[in-house]
């Protein structure tokens, strides 16, 4: 039910008026998101390289209404890779299609991916096709195969979200196609016609898709915050002789950051997404309903917060 209600709230563009500038919610999604600009973004990733750990950069938004909208996305994904490779930054970038304009016009939105895939052509780097709702899933991998993977094929990757029924079958067919894969479990609230609608059924089969793409994949992105998952991952990397440059973790920034900088300690390779932008909001919402559990672990970073600056404000003399 609090999973459900969280989802409605992430598409309430109203609400999202009210919260933008309020301190509190502010102080919520910076748990999630990098910042609103480029420059907290490359910061973030500074900091993240510091500690061995690689990212993907997203700047949040999706379902532009018209093609300025799409061709200002396209820009400003430009600059994201120009600044990666100027700053020399262990880093990617992910991208919605309907940030592009999949749903103005379809040779839009890819005559606009093109050009972002030109450019990490041009700076050696990837760009990660993330994957929306069900709605989206046929169209993307459609356009994923016939129009990007067959001319920019070390530049493009795409994600499967092994709540769909559909995903192993996907699976298969990346396998064949041997193209880069994100496997995550799927965020978006979807119907039982096409989605899994129990968490042993989604991760028995984010098992099952995990296991193909270590042993028959191209360097598959296994992201996941899950212990379970990623033990399982871990044995059965040990018990197939697959090493760790095989594939890679794959988290949330501000997500299980103890477990990211264990894995790199113990020689594993991680890659955390860092999103970042004023359409915030969304992002955050859904990320709270992946885990309501998020909501208790903010607000009390919150309140101790706010308990600290009262006492230093009061200082050791004073009365309250």
């Amino acid at each position: 039910m609090l999973r459900s209600f969280l989802l409605y709230l992430s598409n309430q563009p109203q609400l999202f008026r009210m919260v933008r500038n309020n301190r509190f919610a502010k102080g919520f999604a910076r748990r999630f998101v990098a910042g609103e600009t480029l420059d907290d973004a490359i910061a973030a990733v500074r900091a993240l390289n510091a500690r061995g750990i690689t990212a993907s950069l997203d700047e949040l938004g999706e379902s532009v209404t018209n093609e300025r909208e799409a061709r200002a996305t396209r820009d400003s994904y430009l600059r994201i890779m120009d600044r990666i490779a100027e700053e020399r930054l262990d880093a990617n970038v992910s991208v919605k299609l309907t940030a592009l304009g999949l749903d103005i016009e379809e040779d839009l939105c890819v005559m606009l991916m093109q050009d972002l895939l030109e450019r990490a052509r041009e700076h050696g780097t990837f760009v990660r096709i993330d994957m929306e709702a069900s709605a989206y899933t046929e169209r993307t991998l459609r356009l994923f195969e016939e129009r990007f993977y067959p001319s920019f094929r070390p530049q493009v990757g795409i994600v499967l979200q092994s709540y769909l029924f559909r995903t192993w079958a996907d699976t298969e067919r990346a396998l064949e196609l041997q193209c880069r894969v994100r496997l995550c479990k799927g965020a978006y609230k979807e119907p039982p016609s096409v989605a899994f609608p129990d968490k042993k059924d989604v991760d028995d089969n984010y098992v099952k898709c995990m296991h193909a793409l270590m042993q028959r994949g191209n360097y598959p992105g296994l992201a996941t915050h899950d212990p379970a998952l990623i033990a399982e991952a871990r044995r059965f990397a040990k018990a197939e002789g697959i090493p760790p440059e095989r594939y890679e973790f794959q988290m949330l920034y501000g997500v299980r950051r103890d477990m990211q900088e264990q894995l790199v300690h113990d020689g594993f390779r991680m890659r955390v997404y860092v999103p970042f932008g004023s359409q915030w909001y969304p992002y955050l919402m859904r990320r709270l309903a992946e885990r309501p559990a998020n909501i208790a672990f903010l607000t009390g970073n919150i309140l101790r917060e706010l308990v600290s600056r009262r006492r230093k404000s009061v200082g050791p003399g004073s009365r309250s």
